[in-house]
């Protein structure tokens, strides 16, 4: 049944690149950290429990949003569909550029565990939600797009810690939970800047909570523990820079905002993000809606945010990378590509740069 769907733009403005993913690490299943019996009071709601204005939160590594719902490839898109999900495998099921640039505008964006989402309507198995994290002039309560219902929770005791205890956030490529300090009993494996809420920490672990599942570990290695409001301190260029070099190599994917593959927008939102900067997600919107310092191509400076339009003078931005200097960028470039570090000139030969953003002044 539909109800309640407040109406919304169906598709991601300027030219919809795609490309391959690449990371793949072990997906285990919640199983191992959901409770052996019935669960705290009040009960998570999961699944058919959730109703359109509900708040949940994201049950898997990485949920991914679809412009609309069962538009998905059977035998090749089931493991992101899932809970848990295995997107290990379906990067593998999309090694060669033609099947992944088909998610080329199927997919809107992507959510890692934990993540806030508004239900905005309920189709059959599906969800219209919205990531309240992720800014979007489409919609400000957040990005919208459609997900299975299965990789949803309503869980008010997970939600009430996200609101009022300290924060760990992962700073490795990724991690795995686990139902002992030691690492015992692996569960879903989580992406860089997951931000779970911290139940305590024993030895050299740090204990979290877990929407829909009992609280899980998390090497304190793998993370970095926050007070309750305390935001990153502010980086430096170099910081964001550093952090970025951490996924070259990572194969693009449409739509991705984690560890298992980014877009190009998705790639600045996440390393601005990781050090406490919100920009918008989509890269029309970072240059257009940000409220970003227009920058002169020739007083570009490293960090700085480099936009390209669909055709040279053209007003659709399709693509964003970041500026390092020497006429270099930094960028999740296409279906074909891995994040990289290349020529600007030799980018765009054809002259569809169409101006920059300044995120950080030093």
């Amino acid at each position: 049944m539909t109800t309640h769907r407040i109406p919304a733009l169906t598709r991601r403005d300027g030219l919809r690149l795609a490309a391959t993913g690449t990371a793949g690490l072990a997906v285990a299943s919640l199983a191992a950290l959901a409770p052996a019996s019935a669960a705290p009071a009040p009960r998570p709601a999961s699944g058919p429990g959730l109703a359109p204005g509900d708040r949940a939160h994201v049950a898997v590594s990485a949920a991914t949003l679809w412009v609309e719902p069962r538009t998905a490839r059977p035998g090749i898109d089931d493991p992101a569909l899932s809970n848990p999900v295995d997107l290990d495998a379906w990067n593998t099921n999309m090694e060669d550029t033609e099947t992944r640039r088909w998610l080329t505008g199927q997919l809107e964006t992507q959510a890692v565990l934990g993540s806030e989402v508004i239900v905005d309507e309920i189709d059959g198995d599906w969800a219209h939600v919205l990531v309240t994290a992720q800014p979007t002039p489409r919609d400000p309560r957040g990005y919208p797009g459609w997900v299975p219902l299965a990789q949803l929770v309503a869980d008010p005791d997970f939600a009430r810690r996200a609101e009022t205890a300290p924060t760990a956030t992962v700073t490795a490529l990724t991690s795995t939970l686990t139902g002992t300090p030691s690492g015992n009993h692996p569960g879903i494996d989580v992406s860089f800047d997951t931000v779970l809420p911290v139940v305590g920490r024993s030895g050299k672990a740090v204990k979290v909570a877990v929407p829909g599942a009992r609280p899980a570990y998390l090497p304190a290695a793998d993370v970095v523990v926050r007070d309750r409001g305390e935001q990153p301190p502010r980086p430096a260029v170099e910081d964001v820079i550093a952090t970025g070099e951490r996924f070259l190599g990572l194969r693009y994917l449409w739509a991705g905002v984690s560890a298992w593959g980014f877009d190009c927008s998705g790639y600045t939102y996440t390393l601005f993000r990781h050090h406490g900067i919100t920009i918008a997600r989509d890269a029309g919107d970072q240059m257009n809606d940000s409220g970003l310092a227009e920058v002169a191509r020739e007083d570009l400076r490293r960090g700085d945010l480099v936009f390209f339009a669909t055709e040279p003078g053209g007003d659709s931005i399709r693509h964003v990378a970041l500026y390092l200097g020497d006429d270099l960028i930094m960028q999740a470039p296409n279906a074909e590509r891995s994040v990289e570090i290349m020529s600007l000139t030799e980018y765009d030969p054809t002259g569809e740069y169409a101006g920059a953003r300044r995120v950080l002044e030093s």
